[in-house]
């Protein structure tokens, strides 16, 4: 064994003890951490994006039940919307970066200078599904249970955003906004836009710049759309 491999080692037991999970299969750990572009780079016959595939899957378990014990009273979408905030990409690489994956992460020499978001993320979940395989649902578990603060909330969206997602859940249309008018002194001007999917308005919103007013349009959509669902939820 040469320094480099007694090195590499080293790193991965102090990443076991920072994570508080002893790997029976170390390779388990080696391999979530290995990056595509280096087993290709050297030959290795492993990788980590089936431990990614299977990692993702369980922090979308994990995730689901931990928004439903919590949020009783929350329905479907709202609950599916927290759900995909908590395990998008910055989350994950977020969580990634405060313990370490980053510096862990095995990459070609055409991307080890330039770890990307998506390579820490995907990590991120190798070293999840490495830790089912090695130590079942409650090793996980575990895992997910003490990432850092910051990534347990939901990030606050704005109104577009909020309403782009909304409306995508179901493999609906994009909004798309259209300025009405645009009124008063150049000093202080008024506009008014609508959002509309397709050819139908979902409503109408002002503001001292069309941004402003975009926003106030999609704010007006979201609070009509919350409105309908209650109706419906009272009605059945």
């Amino acid at each position: 064994m040469n320094e480099r491999e007694r090195a590499r080692i080293s790193s991965l037991r102090d990443f076991m003890s920072r994570i508080g999970h002893e790997f029976a299969d170390p390779a388990l750990l080696d391999e979530a951490l290995t990056h595509s572009s280096y087993a290709h780079e050297l030959g290795l016959p492993f990788w980590n994006e089936r431990l990614e595939f299977l990692g993702d899957a369980v922090l979308e378990v994990i995730v689901s039940e931990e928004l439903f014990r919590v949020h009783a009273a929350a329905r479907e979408g709202e609950l599916t919307r927290q759900r995909s905030s908590l395990v998008r990409e910055e989350a994950l690489t977020a969580w990634g970066r405060a313990i370490g994956v980053d510096t862990l992460l095995r990459a070609g020499k055409g991307a080890r200078d330039a770890i990307s978001v998506n390579m820490i993320g995907d990590a991120v979940e190798a070293v999840i599904g490495a830790l089912y395989i090695d130590g079942g649902l409650e090793a996980a578990r575990a895992f997910v249970d003490a990432r850092p603060e910051e990534c347990k909330r939901p990030p606050e969206l704005d109104a577009k955003t909020a309403l782009q997602q909304r409306c995508q859940e179901g493999g609906g249309e994009t909004p798309r906004y259209e300025l009405l008018s645009r009124e008063g002194p150049e000093h202080n001007p008024l506009f008014t836009v609508r959002a509309l999917i397709g050819d139908r308005e979902l409503s109408q919103g002002t503001g001292p710049s069309r941004k402003l007013a975009e926003q106030d349009a999609a704010k007006n959509a979201l609070a009509a759309t919350e409105q309908q669902e209650s109706g419906t939820d009272a009605v059945n």
